[in-house]
């Protein structure tokens, strides 16, 4: 039985409300019991922990070493060839040393499930490794080292691009439909569906997965009931080479062939048109933005207006980890609408399907929590019974919520929070940051240390790729 000064729970935060949780890591009815020990967390506000669906671990090496147009280019397109030289150069070991330091930091801003986009299948020279789902069970060991929860998106990447040949920086991407699906298969039987690991699917993208098999992988997907998540409409010249080789965009190539459905996040999906969200909102199918990563990448604004006016969730990703704080994408989501429209606060009042009016702090915080355990289907993010006990603790004294109530705290969490103020965060139940400390956290930033030192000693400029 946990006890904390404010619960939040369906909106709102409760004084003198109760957390019970089970021996299975669920959470259960908040029935007083003798028997129970109770926690009580003075004055500490509990929530629920916030959901990462759109992650991809190893590129928390790359944070500052592509912000020059000099070594990195201008766009996206040429940030790749800084992406790709930390590709090609871990170890197995590597990929687990970085993947715990990206879950670490998650954890540490609250974070308690990832979603981990997982594409790099082979070793250096492209061929499999002896086990080829090895990199996979690196991250998984990596999650379940520091107590995350993790989802491994694991990703289907069969080429470049339409009539492009095979690009050197992805030789560690590329594998088959068939080597994909007996390897996504094995990794359904190695990690049955647990509080700690589940396995979903996801082709990366329209240009790297051509039409007949990414409805082949699909197919399949769906006869497993994964969730499914893919790149979609990030870059204008995505749509511009869907289009050249479809004759439609990316997400209306998907609805042409009734592969849109409520087990599909749509992640980033930012060039699209009304079109495109009336047919994402029919199929209730999620939209994950990445706001932290989109803007450092220059892709764009999502229209997070339009796309919640047609009740279409909103899930949030840390991408790149050009950033890791779950609050500063949900309030992002907002402050870029603002910016483009010259208004303030463009998503408050918006109402939700069911017609009502919601505040947008309210809005803003379900899309950190409840919207991302939808796209990964999981029990969590609202802390009612039945779900995943994952929750964090507030420093109610923290200066950034100074002068707060119990009816301003919400706006003021979502809008100012300083990710420090985070003193206490747990999945199933089980306590893995006690008062803004991780048990492990010296070894991981050590060993972190040594490998990013290693990798970028001798390393090259990367220029501009085409």
């Amino acid at each position: 039985m946990i006890h904390p000064t404010l619960l939040y729970r369906d909106g709102t935060f409760r004084p003198n409300a109760t957390l019970s949780i089970d021996e299975t890591g669920r959470i259960t009815e908040a029935e007083p019991s003798s028997a129970r020990e109770t926690i009580n967390l003075n004055n500490k506000a509990l929530l629920p922990g916030f959901v990462n669906v759109h992650s991809h671990s190893f590129q928390r090496l790359i944070r500052g070493k592509a912000e020059s147009r000099a070594t990195s280019g201008k766009d996206f397109w040429s940030w790749r060839g800084t992406m790709y030289h930390a590709a090609a150069n871990l170890t197995p070991e590597d990929l687990y040393d970085v993947s715990r330091m990206a879950f670490l930091e998650m954890l540490l801003s609250g974070t308690t499930t990832v979603g981990e986009f997982h594409y790099l299948h082979t070793a250096p020279n492209g061929q499999p490794y002896a086990d080829p789902n090895l990199l996979a069970h690196q991250v998984i060991a990596a999650a379940r080292s520091v107590g995350i929860r993790i989802v491994l998106l694991n990703s289907a990447y069969l080429r470049a691009g339409l009539e492009l040949p095979p690009d050197p920086g992805q030789r560690r991407f590329y594998e088959t439909t068939d080597s994909f699906l007996t390897n996504t298969a094995a990794l359904l039987t190695t990690y049955p569906k647990s509080n700690e690991v589940q396995i979903g699917i996801a082709p990366h993208s329209i240009r790297a997965v051509p039409l007949a098999d990414l409805k082949e992988i699909m197919h399949w997907g769906r006869e497993h009931a994964l969730p499914i998540h893919m790149h979609l409409a990030e870059q204008l010249a995505e749509n511009t080479a869907s289009q050249r080789e479809h004759g439609l965009t990316p997400i209306a190539l998907l609805a042409e062939h009734g592969l849109l459905g409520p087990d599909l996040t749509a992640v980033h999906a930012i060039h699209i048109t009304s079109a495109e969200i009336a047919a994402l909102a029919a199929a209730r199918s999620t939209i994950c933005s990445c706001p932290t990563t989109e803007r450092n990448l220059g892709d764009g604004i999502l229209p997070a207006d339009r796309v919640l006016a047609a009740h279409i969730p909103i899930a949030l990703g840390s991408d790149s980890q050009a950033q890791i704080d779950p609050l500063e994408d949900a309030r992002q989501l907002d402050y870029h609408l603002r910016l483009l429209h010259q208004q303030r606060a463009i998503l408050d009042q918006l109402p939700t399907a069911s017609g009502e009016a919601q505040p947008i702090a309210n809005r803003l915080f379900d899309s950190a929590t409840l919207h991302g355990a939808r796209s990964l289907q999981l029990p969590s993010g609202s802390l009612t019974p039945g779900e995943y006990a994952d929750y964090i603790t507030v420093d109610l004294d923290d200066p950034s919520i100074a002068g707060h109530t119990p009816n301003s705290l919400l706006p003021l969490l979502t809008f100012g929070l300083n990710r420090t103020a985070i003193r206490d965060v747990a999945v199933n139940g089980k306590l893995v940051i006690t008062d803004g400390r991780h048990p492990l956290e010296e070894e991981i930033i050590t060993r972190y240390k040594e490998l990013h030192h290693r990798l970028w000693k001798d390393a090259p400029p990367t220029g501009p790729r085409p």
